[in-house]
């Protein structure tokens, strides 16, 4: 008998029968409904107390809040996606306000250089977001690829209020995360700090120094 069949063995004899898997009881996790104000209002709190920020906007003038928010920042480009909508929109957009936009549409080694010295600010979208703790929820993928949020001192993601949630279980419910995991799924949940090296809680040591969420509502 394995030692692995000899723990089964004693266990069933200690309960007398044999073991049976307990039902999932995901009570606990579940929380009131709320309306997507409320979840927005409680998003914003959360992660505006680590030094998150949050501008809400609209479909039709997020543009011209980016621009607004980069040239107050002095950015002199924004890293963009190639295919997704919002770099595609960004690159059609009629506004002298935006910055140079620039395209991860080359190998990191060809042009590591330029991203980690020249590279101003960066923009992605998001999968949604968790109101109760704060959370964005980012799958990076080939065109949006994790150096994009990593590298750049300013990060800026494009989050919908219809996406976000109250609580991490109902976003995996919601968007069916169990017929499809991905296979590198991040929260982030304010800008990059550290305190275990320096001894003091610091901003931007190991990622962008600033993080801004554009909520469409």
């Amino acid at each position: 008998m394995s030692s692995r069949d000899a723990i089964l063995q004693r266990l069933r004899n200690r309960s007398g029968g044999e073991l049976a898997i307990p039902d999932c009881d995901f009570s606990v996790l579940q929380r009131p409904s709320s309306s997507v104000a409320e979840r927005v209002d409680q998003f914003q709190k959360t992660i505006e107390s680590v030094h998150g920020e949050v501008h809400r906007c609209t479909s039709e003038n997020w543009i011209t809040q980016l621009a607004d928010l980069l040239s107050s920042r002095g950015a002199r480009n924004l890293l963009v996606p190639a295919a997704h909508q919002i770099g595609r929109t960004l690159r059609d957009a009629d506004s002298n306000e935006l910055p140079e936009l620039l395209i991860y549409d080359e190998p990191i080694h060809s042009w590591q250089a330029q991203l980690f010295n020249e590279v101003d600010a960066s923009i992605t979208s998001t999968r949604g977001g968790i109101a109760e703790t704060g959370s964005l929820i980012m799958w990076p993928t080939p065109d949006e690829p994790r150096l994009m949020s990593l590298v750049p001192p300013i990060h800026i993601a494009v989050l919908e209020a219809s996406e976000l949630y109250s609580t991490f279980h109902e976003a995996m419910q919601d968007q069916n995360w169990a017929a499809g995991m991905p296979t590198n799924a991040l929260l982030v949940s304010g800008p990059s700090k550290t305190a275990d090296i320096e001894q003091t809680l610091a901003y931007g040591v190991h990622g962008p120094k600033e993080l801004i969420v554009l909520v469409i509502e």
